[in-house]
């Protein structure tokens, strides 16, 4: 039974997406975070045979999505705690990226391959947008991340590095931007569901004169689908 964890914060403003301000406003920066919430939440409900929310602060409850807290600690504690709490396999991804592809997501839950012990989704800026492991019997799997420098542009790599190490069968997932700032934001924006909170939150800031330069969808969806896996 695969259980997808979506690491995850009550979106409170100065607490969130502050590399956004400026030229975006605290408040409306977080905005865009329980946008991407939400279409995070709204594009992964059918992942998994289970789905966990790992919550800094508060939400109310989400049809679908158990909620546990994260523990205290940076961000590689919180991570290995979570990856302990759930048995078999998981998929742990971020609110970050809000243009997910849920097919792919679902495929990889439903078919998981005998010769692959772990799933891992590079990000643009070096980090990773998805860590998926086994059962992996006899090994503390937050012990895998656990130590691994979080949020800088090696994260990505020394992660896949540790899990190499210690002698699992990786395999490869592809890349996605995650939302930092507004460099990333425009990349974003590109391949959001039109029909999403994101887009919708984004042309909401483009009329008020808060947002000018970020092109978002009107037409289909634009987020790829079925993509390969390496």
């Amino acid at each position: 039974m695969t259980t997808l964890i979506v690491m995850a914060k009550e979106c409170v403003p100065g607490r969130v997406k502050t590399r956004l301000h400026p030229p975006l406003s605290l408040a409306d920066a977080a905005r865009l975070a329980q946008a991407c919430l939400d279409d995070t939440v709204a594009r992964t409900r059918a992942v998994g045979e289970r789905r966990v929310l790992c919550l800094q602060g508060s939400l109310p409850p989400i049809a679908g999505f158990a909620q546990v807290p994260q523990v205290p600690g940076d961000l590689d504690e919180r991570i290995g705690a979570v990856l302990e709490q759930v048995r078999g396999p998981v998929l742990l991804i971020g609110m970050d990226t809000p243009q997910v592809d849920p097919v792919l997501l679902q495929r990889l839950a439903n078919e998981w391959p005998r010769d692959v012990d772990a799933w891992f989704g590079p990000a643009a800026d070096g980090g990773f947008w998805l860590l998926g492991l086994s059962e992996l019997p006899g090994m503390r799997r937050g012990d895998l991340v656990r130590g691994v420098p979080m949020s800088r542009s090696d994260t990505g790599r020394n992660t896949r590095d540790r899990l190499v190490r210690a002698g699992l069968r990786v395999r490869d997932v592809p890349e996605l931007s995650d939302i930092d700032d507004i460099a990333s934001l425009r990349v974003v924006a590109r391949d959001v569901d039109p029909a999403g909170r994101v887009a919708s939150v984004l042309r909401e800031l483009r009329r008020e004169g808060a947002l000018d330069g970020v092109v978002v969808p009107r037409g289909g969806l634009v987020a790829r689908r079925g993509a390969e896996v390496a």
